[in-house]
């Protein structure tokens, strides 16, 4: 056969296989023509054009491949590579340990590594030859120790420091280079090529040694090895600071770093707060979603689906949970109502003019998933009167939020305002579902709102989230039935968020009743709970109306970067959130996967010493979580 033929390829993670149909309708309904277990393979672009690449199994077959464009090879050529770095580490962590001989070993390190030392003589030549616009290599080479060492591949983790020294020097040099010109730029053909192959063959290199060493040592699977100080790839140089944080959670939780009281003396006002901006083109990603679509089934929970990077709010869900706290001057002025009903009509209000804030647009985007262990910490100030009195202290709200569950997901959290003697306790659990063309994301869980001078609870849940129209404009809505109770008092409301049918009908409807404890209606709620909502009191014959895009958000304080500590939000997610402002959705995805894997490495090693995860701040009571220290304890 000559020429290219088209096939309809299909990469499975889960089992490691490459496999390839004639055509894509085949898939459901024939074998696979041909397939390859990934690993051991090696995946390598070709330096014929910017769409080639082969696939060479580790049983000696090779797939010839072309992409539609450079774009799709580095996507495939990243996702293959992916795969088959995780099923080889699987199979080396899973082999028996090599068979080592002293005095084998001390020959090969003796015979070989002189010669892979030494530069050859050749090189400097060809450098010397060149028009100064080349790419030069500066020379800094470090002489291989000869002290004796315990690890047998010591020397070889030397010379292959080297190397990856003089990669990274190449890389530098190479994107010094002008963006344009006559004779050689960094947009070249061939510059570029050299970078991708040069990246490609020192990954192989690395992979090969922690391969090794895992054998050599006999280290158990899930177990995180730093072999060498200086092994500092360009990734993982860019990803240090996020490492440094996610090792801490590996580690025994006696070994973990003592969690540090926070200061909110120290919060400053966060001026710019978060804004929702538009996915932009979204037929640019549309080839990813419907990758992502294909392997959904109608039903199915998305807790463990890692879902693009590029429909990400560049906050943690923890941080959209204070979000919600727009308007503290109208949660501060519960407790001061004379009566029960007042109250509760004004925590109806509250929770009403809440949710607008937190869900800014309309366009459908999810906050990152914290990571077991993260916490976030907020405050606002509310200004007090007295009367005549302007010059009274501001009233302080406080805010505490840490993932405490990774499967499932839960978030709780905690509000506190001791002058008002008020407080709020929550553990969420977010469940997602797929939907066909949208997602559901449904908020189990309640949350309490406890006023502990009238000693009142109201309890109460949060409304589901959907995200519509994946495929084209995805835009959010809420949808649900939630009920405020309060047991004490006897008074009741229930709120529906209507969701938009599919002929007609306006979005973000929503309609409430309150009851007093005789079951008669007090209030009734009407409106827009992102725009203008009337309440009329049946019981007083009066009304009024809000329109929460006119009422003023009070902005919340969170410390500095510097002062904050490394599990929590904005420090953690940081490298993800720069790269996302700077729309580098590679890099965001990098950093991300990164925290992802560095997640479960920290399951897995838990689960094996069978050392159960202690929340810093709250304790499991039944099925919720709470806050260990709250104004009644």
């Amino acid at each position: 056969m000559k020429g290219w033929q088209f096939r309809w390829f299909v990469l499975v993670p889960e089992t490691g296989m490459l496999e390839y149909y004639e055509k894509e309708e085949h898939k459901k309904v024939q074998r696979p023509r041909g397939s390859v277990h990934l690993a051991g393979a090696v995946i390598s672009p070709s330096d014929e054009d910017s769409q080639t690449f082969n696939v060479n199994a580790a049983n000696t077959e090779i797939y010839r491949l072309r992409a539609s464009d450079a774009k799709e090879r580095v996507h495939w050529v990243n996702r293959l590579r992916a795969v088959a770095e995780y099923h080889s580490n699987n199979i080396a962590q899973n082999a028996p340990p090599i068979y080592r001989h002293e005095s084998r070993t001390h020959s090969f390190a003796q015979e070989t590594l002189p010669s892979v030392n030494k530069r050859p003589s050749s090189y400097g030549d060809l450098y010397d030859n060149q028009p100064s616009t080349t790419v030069t290599v500066r020379s800094h080479h470090k002489t291989v120790t000869t002290v004796p060492s315990p690890d047998p591949l010591h020397n070889v983790k030397e010379v292959l420091s080297q190397v990856t020294d003089h990669e990274e020097e190449l890389v530098d040099k190479m994107e010094e280079l002008p963006s344009s010109g006559h004779f050689l730029n960094s947009l070249d053909k061939e510059i570029l090529l050299l970078k991708a192959t040069s990246k490609a063959t020192v990954l192989c290199l690395e992979q090969c040694m922690n391969m090794l060493q895992q054998q050599a040592s006999g280290v158990h699977a899930g177990r995180g090895l730093d072999w060498s100080p200086n092994m500092k790839s360009r990734s993982s140089t860019r990803s240090s600071s996020v490492s440094s944080i996610i090792k801490e959670n590996l580690l025994p939780l006696e070994q973990q770093s003592i969690t540090v009281p926070v200061n909110h003396d120290d919060d400053v006002s966060d001026e710019h707060g978060y804004t929702d901006t538009d996915l932009g083109g979204v037929e640019e990603h549309k080839s990813v979603i419907l990758h992502l679509l294909s392997q959904l089934k109608l039903g199915m929970d998305l807790t463990r689906v890692v879902l693009p990077t590029f429909i990400l709010e560049k906050r943690s869900l923890l941080e959209m949970f204070a979000d919600c706290m727009a308007h503290p001057d109208i949660f501060a002025k519960i407790p001061d109502c004379t009566d029960p009903e007042s109250r509760m009509l004004q925590v109806v209000e509250w929770y009403l003019t809440s949710f607008h804030a937190a869900r800014q647009g309309s366009v459908a985007k999810k906050p990152y998933n914290p990571i077991i262990g993260e916490t976030f910490h907020c405050s606002w100030d509310i200004p007090q009167t007295l009367g005549d009195d302007t010059q009274s202290d501001n009233i302080r709200l406080t805010y505490c939020a840490e993932q405490v569950s990774h499967h499932p997901p839960i978030s709780a959290f905690y509000f506190e305002c001791p002058k008002k003697n008020m407080y709020v306790n929550a553990s969420i659990w977010t469940k997602s579902k797929f939907m066909g063309m949208s997602i559901g994301v449904v908020m189990v869980g309640k949350v309490t709102l406890s006023l502990v001078e009238h000693n009142e609870d109201y309890v109460f849940s949060l409304p589901s989230a959907y995200a519509r129209s994946i495929l084209t404009y995805p835009w959010v809505e809420l949808g649900d039935r939630v009920t405020i109770t309060c047991q004490q008092t006897g008074y009741a409301a229930a709120i529906v968020f209507h969701t938009k049918p599919f002929y007609g009908g306006k979005l973000h409807r929503v309609s409430a009743e309150v009851k007093n404890p005789e079951g008669t209606v007090i209030c009734k709620v009407n409106g827009d709970w992102n725009g203008t909502m009337e309440f009329t009191n049946t019981s007083a014959g009066t009304s009024k109306v809000i329109d929460v895009s006119k009422l003023e958000i009070k902005r919340k304080k969170v410390r500095p970067m510097s002062k904050l500590g490394d599990f929590e939000s904005r420090k953690l997610w940081q490298h993800v959130t720069n790269a996302l402002k700077l729309g580098d959705i590679e890099t965001a995805t990098e950093h991300k996967r990164f925290l992802e894997e560095r997640q479960r490495e920290g399951e897995k090693y838990r689960k094996e010493t069978n050392t159960p995860f202690a929340a810093k701040y709250f304790n499991k009571e039944g099925d919720v979580w709470v806050y260990k220290k709250t104004l009644k304890k």
